[in-house]
């Protein structure tokens, strides 16, 4: 473990003291929770980026592509515990150069 000095203006450090007591936590573990819960986040976020890009990729180089509509119609039938059929792909449309 290590230690880091915060320079914090007088107006934040009495919003936070009020805060971290009424979660019966010092204000010190009250800021490390706070900062551990913006990196968890900033890290999801991260990962759910390099995820569409790699979607991106995938549809760019031929994948499956799938109709919005299906695919909401499934996710609503298996958040309501019904059985669902996964959606099928869609038909990409050719191009025609005439």
């Amino acid at each position: 473990m290590s230690t880091t000095t915060l320079k914090l203006s007088d107006d934040l450090k009495s919003r936070i003291a009020p805060i971290a007591k009424a979660s019966g936590k010092t204000a010190h573990a009250w800021m490390v929770d706070a900062l551990e819960s913006q990196v968890a986040l900033a890290e999801m976020r991260e990962g759910f980026i390099a995820d569409a890009q790699a979607a991106a990729k995938a549809i760019d180089a031929g994948g499956a592509l799938y109709a919005a509509e299906d695919v909401h119609a499934y996710i609503v039938a298996r958040a309501q515990g019904k059985p669902a059929r996964r959606p099928a792909p869609a038909k990409r449309a050719t191009r025609s150069c005439r």
